[in-house]
């Protein structure tokens, strides 16, 4: 079981006391729950297929021609087509849809024109559908979740290196310290939105969509890391005066066993309140790319390509940039919370006596 001292114990007791950022930390769990199981939830594959008794499981499976249940065709099942073909039929066959049997690239106009459609329960568009006619409900859940697994990832690989230069360079000083700052104060200097531009014109639209946003979430932590490793320094210089450091190195312990098991749990409090904005500035920082076109590759469900077609259609279409907009502020709104809520439990100012 994984041990925590006393005093991490009572800022996390401290954090579930503040209601508001406690609360808004369940309900981003849950969310972060629906999404890592999304396709159960939203999905144009069935969850369950029964035909001619047997059962089948396309979701997470390889898709299955039409022919495997009886259609005229080679290509992968249309599932709701399927479930209507088989109420027609009667029987024993049977097919389980998702909530939302829609995919976020799928195409569905009602009236055969792709165009925007309003909500329509109906059809099982609860949102309406943009402006080439898919769902706004799908691009939305895989849009936020997209969003919100970049973003972890971005914090994760900025703390990473920007825990490991920042010690270094509080801890070893000198012309090492000297060095990665001249370094820091020049790459801060770089344009980023420009790098983004140009290194996405001359990345071939052959390359896998997974390939491109790596390679966008590299740029974005190339230009990001910079800010994480003053603070990091700040607080290994101070550490480093330490009296339990000193006593570290007097019974032998490397530089290495200081750093890491001793000085990083010291200032882990320091760095964990940066972390939700890190998260927040992450998720704007995608949006706004996306809005202006040099974020995350086409088809790629992105909020800020919902927000770029609302503003386009705004008085047309005014259900795209309401879904886009309310579910930016509320993802927003929860992470904001959190973070004041660990701020206030983790700041020591609040909660220390002075002698």
């Amino acid at each position: 079981m994984l041990a925590l001292n006393p005093e991490t114990l009572k800022k996390i007791r401290r954090f579930r006391q503040i209601k508001r950022g406690y609360y808004s930390f369940l309900a981003l769990m849950f969310l972060v729950l629906l999404f890592v199981v999304g396709e159960l939830l939203i999905n144009n594959r069935a969850l369950i297929v029964s035909y001619e008794g047997e059962l089948y499981f396309p979701t997470y499976t390889a898709f299955h021609p039409g022919t495997d249940f009886g259609l005229p065709y080679s290509y992968e099942t249309n599932y709701r087509e399927l479930k209507a073909r088989f109420e027609e039929q009667g029987g024993d066959n049977w097919v389980l849809l998702p909530l939302v049997p829609y995919s976020a690239n799928e195409n569905h106009s009602t009236t055969g024109i792709f165009r925007p459609e309003p909500p329509a329960p109906e059809y099982q568009h609860y949102l309406g559908t943009d402006t080439t006619s898919r769902d706004i409900l799908a691009r939305l859940f895989y849009g936020t979740r997209t969003a919100l697994f970049f973003a972890m990832a971005f914090t994760f690989a900025v703390y990473f290196i920007g825990i490991a230069i920042g010690a270094a360079m509080g801890y070893f000083g000198g012309l090492f310290d000297l060095l990665f700052q001249r370094v820091i104060e020049i790459w801060s200097n770089v344009p980023f939105l420009y790098m983004v531009i140009i290194i996405f014109s001359v990345i071939p639209d052959t390359f896998s969509i997974f390939f491109r946003i790596m390679v966008l979430l590299s740029v974005m932590v190339l230009f990001s890391w910079t800010s994480m490793t003053y603070f990091m320094r700040t607080e290994t210089y101070k550490q480093k005066a330490r009296d339990y450091v000193a006593s570290a190195r007097i019974i032998g312990a490397s530089n290495t066993r200081i750093i890491f098991k001793h000085i990083l749990p010291n200032v882990l409090a320091t760095l964990v309140t940066f972390m939700p904005f890190t998260v927040i500035a992450a998720i704007t920082a995608i949006t706004a790319l996306d809005f202006l076109g040099f974020g995350l590759p086409p088809p790629t469900p992105s909020l800020g390509e919902l927000l770029k077609q609302g503003t386009s259609n705004l008085r047309t279409a005014p259900w795209i940039v309401i879904s886009a907009f309310g579910t930016l502020v509320v993802l927003l709104t929860l992470v904001t919370f959190i973070g004041e809520a660990i701020r206030e439990s983790f700041d020591p100012k609040k909660f220390t006596v002075y002698k």
